[in-house]
């Protein structure tokens, strides 16, 4: 299956990507695993991201779709991919049918995560990070330390990312409802979207999200 994944920040996109690239034995391709790689590999793509960053601007299209384009060759990407914060608008959308097409292949479903925006800002302004490791995460509501503030794996100190208080994560949201959520009526009009509730459990958001997979595939 060929499957993008969209949803606001906070809706668990990257969480479920994994889950669902391993249930469809598929590789899971992610914006950020794209730049992280062809950066530290040093490849053309790669210095024209950086040289953008570097300078504190916005990586233009064409390198990202540069980038999704050569991952998306590779022969694990062969019998499917599930794309993972790519396309982010709807330039970037018609790229990708483009890329597709001269490959003779198509998208089969574009899988919608829908979360309140009252919950994703709970979600995100909520969270508290280890100073010492980073992929120590905890939560105010959902994942309490035994002690407040302090890292129950190593002792270290909480603290909250300076893009995840609540006014960030709002424009954060305003950028999302602006940029990239116009590529699900793009994708609806070609009658590929599948919109599912990303509340509850990780494993319930799984099963839901495989069950509507498997019934759009019937359609």
């Amino acid at each position: 299956m060929r499957i993008v994944l969209v949803g606001p920040p906070g809706a668990g996109k990257g969480t479920q990507a994994a889950y669902l690239a391993k249930n469809l034995s598929i590789p899971q391709i992610s914006t950020g695993d794209l730049f992280r790689a062809n950066i530290s590999q040093g490849t053309d793509l790669g210095k024209q991201a950086r040289a953008y960053m570097d300078a504190g601007q916005l990586v233009p299209d064409e390198v990202t779709i540069g980038m999704a384009k050569d991952r998306m060759a590779q022969p694990d990407a062969a019998n499917g991919f599930l794309l993972d914060g790519f396309p982010r608008n709807v330039g970037q959308a018609e790229a990708l049918d483009a890329m597709l097409k001269d490959e003779g292949a198509k998208l089969d479903a574009v899988l919608d995560l829908e979360v309140p925006e009252d919950e994703v800002v709970k979600r995100i302004a909520g969270r508290r990070i280890c100073r010492n490791d980073g992929s120590h995460v905890f939560h105010v509501t959902y994942n309490q330390p035994k002690t407040e503030g302090v890292c129950d794996i190593c002792g270290g100190e909480l603290y909250q990312r300076d893009d995840d208080t609540e006014d960030t994560v709002r424009t954060r949201l305003e950028v999302y409802h602006t940029q990239t959520e116009p590529i699900i009526d793009y994708y609806r009009s070609q009658g590929l979207v599948v919109t599912i509730s990303a509340l509850g459990k990780v494993t319930d958001v799984t099963e839901r999200a495989m069950e509507a997979l498997k019934k759009s595939g019937e359609d």
